[in-house]
């Protein structure tokens, strides 16, 4: 087995489940397990979400919501996108709430139905990925209403910027509380009405609505720094490795492909057991990327290879099975998500999800 792993905090996820409920109470909780939970494992990071308090969870696909349920785990499970006619027999099977925003999938589940069906109309206020227009959403709820194979649960829509554009977040949040409000005149009462994201959740009060939806923000990561005064999260996640060989080098070698970097001085160098097929982008290497190895920082000696990294230690000593770690703190310092992120012109959202399936999953809590 390659020393080589994901480390989870599930005590660290309960903490902001608890954190984020704190602060959007009385709304409910719907936890983002989508993308085998941001990378962290979406049936333990499930669990612990629901044991925190969480009153639902999301994914993005029924192949996702299966895998829930297959755990035993029995809480509501909403589905972010709409999913193929195909599989609307599994979704149901599965008792799976769905997300429609198109007349022809909402006809298919209401054909697929043996059972009231809990529905939520998705309308687009901005995002222009899915959901629809208020035309096409105001039919959609009419029909819903007319149909008793089907129960409106749910409104909802989606914020593109609510990290950094209030004035944009704010005329969404407006546009789907008059949406709301009209139906309601008319007596379409959705017992759920939702918009926000982490960053809404945090920022934005009036658009807590009746649920939040969490995702970046329950692994640990602030969606933006005015975030980190609402709430104090704590990350969950670390990638670990140990040293699995040293050498000593003269000045003027040059490890790895392409040779691209010659060592200053004479020095040890490290070989780390992870690579690019894990997740650790070769950019990393070229901009400055460093590592924690006994507790401080440590360069890229050359590039990122495919099973493997080298690091330069200078003359510090180190042994093979030292602790390496990567994403994370070790010691007194700490390399998080989002200097990964401000490194590779990225989001802290791609970095926790990029870590490969060949990196076991660890669970402490």
């Amino acid at each position: 087995m390659r020393p080589s792993w994901v480390e989870v905090d599930l005590d660290a996820i309960r903490h902001n489940v608890r954190e984020i409920s704190r602060v959007v109470a009385p709304a409910q909780f719907c936890a983002v397990v989508k993308a085998d939970g941001y990378g962290h494992g979406d049936v333990p990071v499930a669990e612990a979400a629901l044991e925190a308090g969480a009153d639902r969870l999301a994914v993005a696909t029924v192949t996702e919501g299966m895998r829930l349920r297959e755990a035993g785990i029995e809480a509501p499970v909403l589905l972010l996108s709409e999913a193929t006619d195909a599989d609307v027999a599994t979704l149901i099977a599965n008792h799976l709430t769905p997300t429609v925003y198109s007349e022809g999938y909402l006809s298919a589940l209401a054909e697929g139905a043996d059972e009231p069906l809990a529905i939520h109309v998705k309308l687009d206020t901005g995002m222009h990925r899915v959901g629809t227009d208020e035309a096409t959403a105001a039919g959609l709820v009419a029909r819903i209403q007319d149909d008793p194979a089907l129960r409106l649960e749910g409104l909802w829509t989606h914020f593109p910027s609510a990290e950094d554009d209030a004035a944009f977040t704010g005329a969404q949040i407006k546009q789907l509380r008059q949406f709301v409000d009209l139906h309601t005149a008319a007596g379409a009462v959705p017992d759920l009405v939702h918009a926000a994201n982490s960053a809404g959740a945090l920022l934005y009060p009036e658009a807590r609505f009746d649920m939040v939806r969490i995702g970046l923000a329950m692994y640990g990561c602030y969606p933006s720094p005015a975030c980190r005064e609402v709430a104090t999260l704590q990350p969950a996640m670390r990638v670990v490795s140990q040293v699995v060989h040293t050498k000593r080098l003269p000045a003027g070698s040059r490890p790895a492909y392409g040779r691209i970097r010659p060592l200053e001085e004479e020095s040890t160098v490290a070989t780390i057991p992870i690579g690019y097929a894990d997740g650790i982008t070769r950019r990393l290497a070229k901009i400055g990327g460093e590592v924690l190895i006994g507790g401080k920082r440590r360069p890229y000696s050359g590039v990122v290879t495919m099973d493997q990294i080298v690091i330069t230690m200078g003359d510090d000593p180190v042994q093979i099975g030292d602790e390496v770690v990567l994403l994370g703190g070790q010691g007194d310092e700490e390399i998080d998500a989002d200097e990964w992120a401000e490194r590779l012109d990225s989001v802290s959202w791609e970095v926790l999800c990029g870590f490969g399936p060949r990196l076991p999953r660890r669970y402490r809590g």
